[in-house]
């Protein structure tokens, strides 16, 4: 029976593999940070974990051999495997006197969940009939922020309580057992590339495909204000003086509560409105909720304020993740689903590697309110980009039949 006849079983599975994609981007990007500030690191070193994560933005690269060698199974299972092994040692590693092997840790840790990223993304290409995308993707961010949740909220909470090494060790044994659970995934009708093919064509099909600059363009600026904002929101409530139970008992489960509540309403209304409009009611409502952070640290500091800027921000992101996922989706050509997602995907990824340092040094320098009112500026150019997302050619079955 084909994935269209029965999205049951395929909805469920993209859900748990959406979990098993959340969580280890959840312990790096919401957990080690409160790590490192709550251990007295500075904001740069704050600001290089979102640099320790390029490999998420150049998976690309190696996105191909998926296509070729392997089932997605084996390649989902073994990373997470080979996760369960790292984590560990990242909690062994004390960062201030082994800075450097404590960030090649970190990027290994990356490198395998990038590449098993690779191979989930493109079992959710190839299970899910393109005109339940966006139903799909509400599925996907939701379940992937539940796993952001136990991985940075609840995390968080147990160091607060029990210490990190309890904190770390409570990850390794989700991370294992996600591994095991990994190893039942059903088969989603790969479908390979014929044998003596270039290893670049799916790259090429999509750089060559008319108009694809725009989609290229769009997919590095959508989300530039938050990839800009996200990396200092962690240590301003550190240093607001939340503690670590607050943040991951309040602030972290109420922000993924918000954006799985977002991003399943984001999901119906892309459905309901068509994806051109979705992009830009969703994406300016994301856009303005920046400055909900600015407000926050403009006045005088009010813990009520600040997870009310927090929800509003997550709740506004997931709508806009919603939308701008499904349209990343709808541009990618199933029989080569591993790298063209990779690719467009990779350029979000990107943003967040570069401007990352860069946060740090300008919020070290300008202060939280001033640093927070420039990623609200940073987010717009973005929508310039989309009365011209039309001229790129999609696949033949593309969404965008469905665009008002």
């Amino acid at each position: 029976m084909t994935a269209e006849r029965r999205p049951a079983a395929p909805f469920a599975w993209i859900a748990a593999l959406a979990f098993a994609s959340g969580f280890p981007f959840g312990l790096v990007n919401e957990a080690l940070p409160v790590y490192l500030r709550s251990r007295g690191a500075d904001l740069v070193d704050v600001g290089l974990v979102a640099a320790a994560t390029f490999p998420w933005t150049f998976k690309f690269l190696w996105a191909p051999i998926l296509d070729r060698t392997g089932t997605r199974k084996q390649w989902i299972a073994g990373c997470l495997l080979l996760m369960a092994l790292v984590i560990p040692l990242i909690a062994r590693v004390d960062p201030s006197q082994h800075r450097q092997l404590f960030f090649a840790l970190i990027i290994l840790a990356v490198m395998l969940s990038a590449t098993q990223d690779i191979a989930i993304d493109a079992f959710t290409i190839q299970a899910t009939p393109r005109p339940q995308l966006g139903l799909a993707n509400s599925v996907r961010i939701g379940a992937y922020r539940v796993a952001m949740l136990v991985s940075g909220g609840a995390l968080i909470w147990l160091a607060g309580r029990g210490g990190w090494p309890v904190a770390f060790t409570t990850a390794t044994v989700v991370t294992a057992l996600l591994a095991a659970a990994a190893l039942l995934l059903p088969g989603a009708g790969q479908v390979r590339p014929p044998s003596g093919q270039s290893l670049w064509l799916p790259l090429r099909s999509l750089l060559t495909r008319p108009g694809v600059a725009w989609v290229l363009s769009f997919a590095l600026l959508f989300k530039l204000g938050d990839a800009a904002m996200d990396p200092m929101t962690r240590p301003f409530w550190v240093d607001r003086g939340f503690s670590l139970e607050e943040i991951g008992a309040v602030l972290t489960t109420g922000r993924m509560v918000a954006t799985v509540t977002g991003a399943v309403l984001g999901g119906y209304l892309t459905s309901r409105w068509g994806m051109r409009t979705a992009l830009w009611s969703l994406g300016l409502l994301q856009a303005v909720s920046n400055l909900g952070y600015w407000a926050a640290a403009a006045v005088t500091p009010s813990k009520a304020l600040m997870i009310a800027a927090a929800l509003f921000e997550n709740f506004s992101g997931g709508m806009g993740t919603a939308a701008f996922v499904a349209y990343l989706m709808s541009v990618c050509e199933p029989r080569f689903a591993a790298t063209q997602y990779a690719l467009l995907s990779a350029l979000l990824a990107l943003t967040r590697a570069v401007v990352g340092p860069i946060a740090g040094s300008l919020t070290e320098r300008f202060g939280y309110a001033a640093f927070f009112l420039f990623t609200f500026v940073l987010a717009l150019p973005g929508f310039a980009l989309l009365p011209f997302l039309s001229r790129a050619a999609p696949p033949p079955d593309d969404l965008s039949a469905t665009a008002r």
